[in-house]
């Protein structure tokens, strides 16, 4: 079975991720990072023995021996990256969401279909064990019709004022709401018809990040189903868990619910805190990564490898923009906005 190739653009902290699954990966292996900051560059390259290092991801797309190149940079930042490495014949995994604005996620489809490259947004809740059993038995005809949904996906105050340096530029809609509303998305079975979204801010301003604090937005599908989304980053500190999870799904013969982040599988409590140990997104076993943040970026080596769809098509990941960029609309004129595909 051939080896894959894979080339990393962003040395953060998440790069390191993906080169440290790659590298696990039986065939698969990291063969190029590139970050404008050398320094960082080089650095990871040296922790897992990779020998190439670019600081233009021009020119890593160009004449590094990578098959595929995993985008990992801020939100903001993927369109004129995914672009070039598209036009280098690269395959492509990017991190969520596919882009920030419509003429992005246009430019980027169309450099997918022009090149004839293979392309997945990480958006990796749908290899969440609840959300995926959710999903098998919402096709299985368990819960009858889905007929409403909640889902609320929400941040300490930690992730916007440290976590991340650029969380000004952003928003927690891009950040959490791409996961959120895919996987809505996914478990509705339809598209975004229309959206009513209020937002609220000033918990964070205070803080220096010049940013909404939270969303929460009214959804009609397509199918006539109807969703409520809450997205926010200002849970909290001492919140048992960095990240809120739940989802609930309304079918006209069941109902489904899903905790990922409150749960009673286990509990550390110290004199000074009490925590909820992640088991469930980024855990380790054996030293190995297994959680489903990871699962993820495994499966997309697998699907190059064997040729079969992503979870996650290039229409999932473009719908899913377009329908937070109607969300953001909605939250400014506070009116509902039909999303534009």
């Amino acid at each position: 079975m051939k080896e894959l190739r894979m080339g990393i653009v962003g040395a953060g902290i998440w790069g390191e991720t993906h080169a440290s699954i790659y590298n696990e990966h039986p065939f698969a292996q990291t063969v190029a990072i590139c970050d404008k900051d050398k320094a960082k560059a080089e650095a990871l390259a040296a922790k897992f023995g990779v020998g190439e290092v670019y600081t233009d991801y021009r020119e890593m797309a160009e004449k590094s021996s990578c098959d595929a190149i995993a985008i990992v940079t801020p939100d903001f930042l993927h369109a004129d990256i995914a672009i070039a490495c598209a036009n280098a014949k690269k395959d492509l995994l990017i991190e969520k969401p596919l882009a920030t604005t419509r003429e992005d996620v246009m430019n980027m489809m169309e450099a997918f279909e022009r090149n004839h490259v293979r392309a997945m947004v990480d958006l990796h809740n749908r290899w969440n064990p609840t959300v995926n059993t959710a999903k098998q038995s919402i096709d299985a005809g368990n819960l009858g019709t889905p007929y409403s949904a909640y889902g609320r996906l929400n941040d300490i105050k930690w992730v916007a004022t440290d976590m991340l340096s650029w969380a000004a530029k952003s928003s927690i809609l891009w950040f959490l709401g791409s996961h959120c509303l895919d996987t809505l998305r996914w478990l509705m079975g339809s598209e975004v018809e229309r959206v009513y979204a209020v937002s609220r801010e000033g918990v964070l301003k205070k803080l220096g990040v010049d940013v909404p604090d939270m969303y929460l937005t009214t959804i009609e599908f397509k199918n006539g189903g109807i969703a409520q989304m809450e997205n926010g980053w200002i849970t909290p500190n001492a919140n048992t868990c960095i990240n809120d999870i739940k989802f609930t799904v309304l079918g006209t013969d069941g109902m489904i619910n899903i905790d990922c982040s409150s749960h009673n599988m286990i509990q550390e409590v110290t004199d000074k805190k009490v925590t909820t140990p992640d088991i469930i997104v980024r855990n380790r076993v054996d030293g190995k990564v297994k959680g489903f943040a990871y699962e993820s970026i495994r499966s997309f080596v697998d699907r190059l490898i064997d040729g079969k769809p992503f979870l996650v098509s290039t229409e999932d990941a473009a719908n899913t923009s377009l329908a937070l960029l109607a969300v953001l609309e909605s939250a400014e004129k506070r009116e509902p906005v039909t999303v534009k595909y």
